[in-house]
Order: structure tokens, then sequence, then C-alpha cells
């Protein structure tokens, strides 16, 4: 029974412990953001898949950034992956319009999800799906550092 008391009270302490470093150890600035600078970054993205180059569309994403995108069943976890996949998803002249989302505001994070429609000007098809970005402030630029978009389940 005291080896028990003992152990529990060695997990209190290493708890108390473990806590006291976690805060300490949040000193860094946050910056200042606001829902219309978030906003701005999916017109970042968008303006760079008009380039047609799926380079600069990858430069949009932080080094180890996800991508799970609509039209793909891998997920992309390298800039090299991510190339591929927009390198082929660029040929039919993809353009986002955002119809409804929420941003979420946090210390050098922020958080955009909500719905958006792409239309493919090479191919006219139009496809409205479900998207999430999150993003990290690196200290110079805002950053993706993760990306899920699925098509809508259910047909209108």
């Amino acid at each position: 029974m005291k080896r028990f008391g003992v152990m529990v009270l060695a997990l209190a302490l290493f708890g108390c412990a473990a806590r006291q470093g976690a805060q300490t150890a949040r000193t860094e600035e946050c910056k200042a953001t606001s829902e219309p600078e978030i906003a701005a970054l999916f017109d970042r993205w968008n303006q760079s898949l008009q380039t047609g180059d799926p380079h600069k569309v990858t430069a949009n994403y932080a080094e180890r950034a996800t991508l799970l995108a609509t039209v793909a069943n891998q997920p992309r976890l390298t800039t090299a992956e991510r190339e591929d996949y927009f390198r082929k998803f660029l040929v039919d002249r993809p353009s986002g319009v955002i119809n409804s989302r929420r941003i979420y505001l946090g210390c050098n994070s922020a958080v955009d999800a909500g719905v958006y429609t792409f239309t493919f000007a090479r191919t006219g098809a139009v496809v409205e799906a479900r998207y999430t970005y999150t993003y990290d402030w690196d200290g110079k630029q805002w950053l993706i550092t993760s990306h899920h978009s699925s098509a809508m389940p259910e047909k209108k």
C-alpha cells in the first residue's frame, strides 16, 4: 500500500511539473491576425492555381503539411507528393469560390473551414466540396499545415 501511495505522489508531482513546463514553454509572441487576413489566404492559394504552376501552389504549404485532396485517395505528405498532385489537378484549370466559411483564430494558428465550389475551365465540370485549411505562422508568413477537401456526399 505504501508503494502505491509513493507511486501516486510521484505521478502527481510529474503531472504538476509537466503542466508547469507546458505553461513556461509557451512564451512565443502571438501574431496579431484577423478573419479577413485569414480569408485572404484562400485567395492567395486560388491565385496560385491560376498560374498553372504546381511549384507556386505548393509554396503555400508548410514543408510537413498534409494534403487530403478531393480527387485523390493518397494523402500527400511531402512537397514532391503535393506537386505531383497539383501537376495533374491543374491540367483542368480549376478556379475556386467560397460558398460559406467559418474562421477560427489562435496563437500563430488559424482554421478556415466551409464549403467551396470549383469550376474547371477545360472540362466545364463544377464540383462542390467541403474544406478545411489549417494555417501556422512561421514568423514570416502564413502556411497551410493541413488541407482537407471532400466532395459533397449528398446530391441536391
